[in-house]
């Protein structure tokens, strides 16, 4: 057989490997959204009792796309996400960045470094999904696990409130997947499933704190359980109003954070849609109307999963209410 007759064998063999796959990620996906629309319909819970409320809430953000300078030194960047929440005296470490060149110490802890933070200040971990960027990277997801660092940090007595299976050497997690109250003021939304066209099945919770004479702040992670979804959970199991929302909703419209070989992978990844079926300006435009109608009064769009045109239409759309997201900028409510 000749060369050329085996090179047209092969990449007729490739194409019908490539049209197999994407046949089954196809299947796979929308036989996840009906799994994911009808675990969402019947999920239906009481108000949450017990829940408490807090005097003062900040939310520090330790990882992001965009960084400050603290001290004449220039804070770390990367398109994950962690931020260090405090509900009074309650320190929550929520998801814990990407590191993705695998670094010790990591960008997180260098940041914490930089703004006089330690590992033995924190009450507990929160995972709000398991994706690299929210987890310390790809060998992290692969293991199920997650890390602060390249090297291992002690956790020992810290509890990990997780999403999904994932495990720690020192740490303690737990498994959330119903709202639950995890401390005084602060809960955990439970989980909301999204099905991903490459991901895959993706469970993600937020955080929601009690804020005293003013509602419920939700911190959230990447947002892929989409922002109505996220609001609906919150009014159904708080009796008090969404005061506010901070985190990651995942709106790259325009540009990605991250590209791989020239492609904008998180226009195609990560938006609960086909690859083919790009999320548009209209429905950014569509899901600030929605959350317009809630009247919050703390909005803060992360930039580590959405592009810098929907941080302005957001930016515009609440004006006095908009918080930017930067490595080392605290938001004090």
């Amino acid at each position: 057989m000749s060369v050329k007759k085996i090179m047209v064998r092969g990449m007729m063999g490739l194409s019908g490997f490539t049209l197999f796959a994407a046949g089954g990620l196809t299947v796979r996906y929308h036989l996840g959204r009906q799994r994911a629309d009808r675990i969402w319909h019947e999920s239906k819970y009481p108000p949450l009792q017990g829940l408490g409320a807090v005097k003062k809430l900040t939310i520090m953000p330790l990882i992001d796309f965009y960084a400050s300078e603290r001290g004449g030194e220039q804070l770390l960047g990367e398109p994950g996400v962690s931020y260090l929440v405090r509900a009074d005296d309650t320190a929550i470490l929520m998801d814990v960045g990407y590191n993705m060149r695998n670094e010790h110490p990591s960008p997180l802890l260098r940041n914490m470094k930089a703004l006089g933070l330690d590992i033995s200040e924190l009450d507990m971990i929160f995972i709000s999904h398991a994706h690299v960027d929210h987890l310390g990277g790809m060998a992290q997801q692969k293991r199920h696990s997650f890390a602060l660092s390249a090297r291992t940090s002690d956790l020992r007595g810290i509890p990990a409130y997780v999403p999904v299976s994932l495990s720690h050497p020192t740490a303690r997690t737990e498994v959330v997947r119903e709202p639950r109250v995890i401390a005084k003021g602060v809960a955990s939304t439970g989980t909301i499933p999204r099905q991903l066209f490459f991901l895959g099945w993706t469970p993600e919770h937020s955080l929601a704190v009690n804020v005293e004479g003013r509602g419920i702040v939700l911190v959230v992670g990447c947002g892929h359980q989409s922002l109505q979804h996220i609001v609906e959970r919150a009014e159904m199991v708080f009796d008090q109003p969404v005061y506010g929302i901070i985190g990651g909703l995942h709106y790259p419209v325009t540009a990605s954070r991250q590209n791989i070989l020239g492609l904008p992978v998180q226009c195609f990844i990560g938006t609960g849609k086909c690859p083919w079926d790009r999320i548009t300006k209209e429905e950014v435009e569509e899901n600030i109307s929605f959350l317009q109608s809630r009247n919050p009064r703390i909005v803060g769009l992360s930039p580590h999963d959405s592009c810098d045109w929907s941080l302005g239409a957001f930016r515009d759309a609440f004006a006095g209410a908009y918080r930017e997201i930067r490595v080392g900028e605290e938001i004090k409510i």
